[in-house]
């Protein structure tokens, strides 16, 4: 007798969110239209989670996770400075590409009206991510013996602000302009002045 194991309702919850925020681009994502998509009531929903903020959050988390999970691999599995922010900015473009309805969060689109703190949490993914390139690039002094021709921290400053510009895009073109479009040759004009 075969029994078909019962849903994780949460996981299934964000997986609908996910989902709306890339099929409704601009559109703002209310618990009754979610609650609808999932197939349960809104009081369902809030057995699962206390307000619509920890739908987000619990996004956010997802975003954290499989982008600094990623992150250590590489620097497990890399040890060149400059091959390091490349691959991390290449995962990072290509996640963003693979989950449309994230971007929304990163770019702020979907946090518009909602929680400030949701917006506090972005941030500090994108400062977080800052930090790890200007350690990165400190290291290089120390491991490959080189410098750059700015300071590590604007430098960090410009990896992270190019991401964001990306990102940016693709949420603004209704997700058509991939953010890895082009990726290696404005990599290479980047690292062209290092």
């Amino acid at each position: 007798m075969s029994v078909n194991p019962k849903p994780n309702r949460k996981q299934q919850i964000l997986e609908c969110l996910a989902l709306m925020l890339q099929s409704s681009p601009g559109e703002r994502i209310t618990t009754a239209k979610l609650a609808a998509e999932v197939g349960v009531s809104e009081a369902a929903l809030y057995r699962h989670f206390p307000s619509k903020a920890r739908m987000f959050e619990g996004l956010i988390e997802f975003i954290e996770e499989s982008t600094f999970s990623r992150v250590n691999i590489i620097l497990s599995d890399h040890k060149e400075a400059l091959v390091r922010c490349h691959h991390i900015l290449h995962v990072l473009l290509v996640f963003a590409e693979r989950n449309p309805g994230m971007c929304r969060i990163l770019s702020g689109d979907a946090l518009m009206g909602e929680n400030e703190r949701l917006r506090a949490r972005v941030n500090q993914f994108f400062d977080k991510l800052e930090s790890q390139f200007k350690q990165i690039l400190r290291e290089r002094k120390l491991r490959e013996g080189k410098s750059f021709s700015i300071a590590e921290q604007p430098l960090a400053n410009i990896l992270v602000a190019f991401a964001e510009g990306k990102i940016g895009q693709y949420v603004r073109s209704g997700f058509t302009k991939k953010p890895s479009e082009n990726f290696n040759d404005q990599w290479q004009f980047l690292m062209a002045s290092k």
